[in-house]
């Protein structure tokens, strides 16, 4: 989506259907959650998969709430991906039948999984690898592996061009005792393409991928499994055709989806009617110039890590927020209005909902414009890094 049809989307945002009664009541900033909209881009993206939910394994980072994993998995959804291990006990909690914890493990983090495992002997747990020496980790446990393919983002796997090292690895995992469950291909860095190019590279990538397939296969490898996309490729894995024929699952695993943000809006075709579904309620403290509002919204609050502007002021599309301090957030009046005054509250759609949610130890439910629900964002952060029992 180009940034012009982005600001048209975004301005075209009611203020009405995010207003909430009783606002007075609230202490801000407040992380605002409106089931409506997370029931509809839950539709809208079992829809995609032809309303067969065996085809997703989202990824829990985004919706942090048990609460949220709850009605995801009520709606069929039982295959999920996590990154922390607090994450993994959360989601298993939440009533998972299948957990792929995206992250390279290591030391105690892996120690962690393993008991967490152990305690959900009816969750089939899994762990990525990318060397013999992460293999050693899981020796004895009951998780299964899946090997991680770097797709040219750089980050974390095996380069896709080194299939003998691939085929090498899932042996060495079956000779291990352990099970080999598929591959793992985490392509977010096409985010950066526009949709026609990300279609493109994310579908050369894929034929890359086959081939590796087809070797494991005609190594007498199984690949059960092969996950690909999160939200920004989500879009082309969709339409890749020989995903859909293949003797494997194939699976897609958006997070973002299930709030969307402003960059998700703009990543995703604007037929697909993706709703913001987590909002920040923040309050207008100050009005240092003419020309600036202050808000109780800083980088604290909502994250800046995608850069600014960090979110979107709803039903205000002439102002535009400026770098954000620790607790503050200035936003610039860009046109002669009427602008919010001190006390007056700003409904705030994220850039980068994710890390958003994270910022936060409880959430508002919102239902029709009512609060229906405080709950606690369960994953939030991480466990006690060390026990003394």
């Amino acid at each position: 989506m180009t940034t012009s049809a982005q600001s048209r989307l975004l301005s075209s945002l009611a203020l009405d259907s995010y207003r909430i009664a009783e606002i007075e009541k609230i202490m801000t900033p407040a992380l605002a959650i409106y089931l409506d909209a997370v029931d509809s881009n839950i539709n809208v993206t079992l829809g995609l998969v032809g309303n067969d939910a065996n085809r997703l394994r989202p990824h829990v980072k985004t919706a942090k709430l048990a609460f949220i994993m709850r009605r995801m998995r009520e709606r069929g959804i039982f295959n999920f991906k996590c990154a922390t291990p607090l994450e993994l006990l959360t989601i298993c909690n939440a009533g998972a039948s299948d957990v792929l914890v995206a992250y390279p493990m290591v030391g105690a983090n892996a120690q962690r999984v393993r008991e967490i495992a152990e305690g959900f002997s009816a969750v089939r747990v899994s762990a990525l690898v990318e060397s013999s020496e992460q293999i050693q980790a899981w020796r004895g446990s009951r998780v299964g592996l899946f090997i991680d393919i770097n797709p040219g983002m750089d980050r974390t796997g095996v380069e896709q061009h080194r299939t003998d090292e691939i085929v090498r690895l899932a042996k060495e995992i079956q000779s291990s005792g352990l099970r080999f469950r598929g591959l793992h291909y985490y392509d977010g860095h096409l985010s950066k393409y526009e949709l026609a190019e990300r279609y493109a590279a994310a579908h050369r990538g894929y034929d890359q991928l086959m081939e590796i397939a087809g070797a494991l296969s005609k190594a007498g490898i199984t690949v059960e499994e092969i996950i690909t996309a999160g939200t920004p490729a989500f879009p082309c894995t969709l339409t890749y055709e020989p995903f859909k024929r293949a003797p494997f699952i194939h699976r897609a695993s958006p997070g973002t989806v299930i709030y969307s943000d402003t960059t998700s809006l703009a990543q995703l075709p604007a037929e697909w009617c993706y709703r913001p579904a987590a909002v920040v309620v923040s309050t207008v403290v100050s009005h240092p110039s003419p020309s600036v509002i202050t808000c109780d919204a800083g980088h604290k609050t909502v994250s800046a890590d995608a850069g600014v502007p960090n979110c979107f002021v709803i039903g205000w599309p002439e102002l535009a927020p400026l770098k954000p301090s620790e607790e503050h957030l200035p936003i610039e009046i860009k046109q002669d209005i009427h602008a919010p005054l001190i006390g007056d509250t700003l409904y705030l759609v994220p850039r980068h909902v994710c890390p958003t949610v994270n910022n936060f130890d409880h959430a508002i439910i919102v239902r029709g414009g009512r609060i229906v629900a405080v709950e606690r964002v369960t994953a939030r952060g991480r466990e006690a890094p060390l026990s003394f029992e």
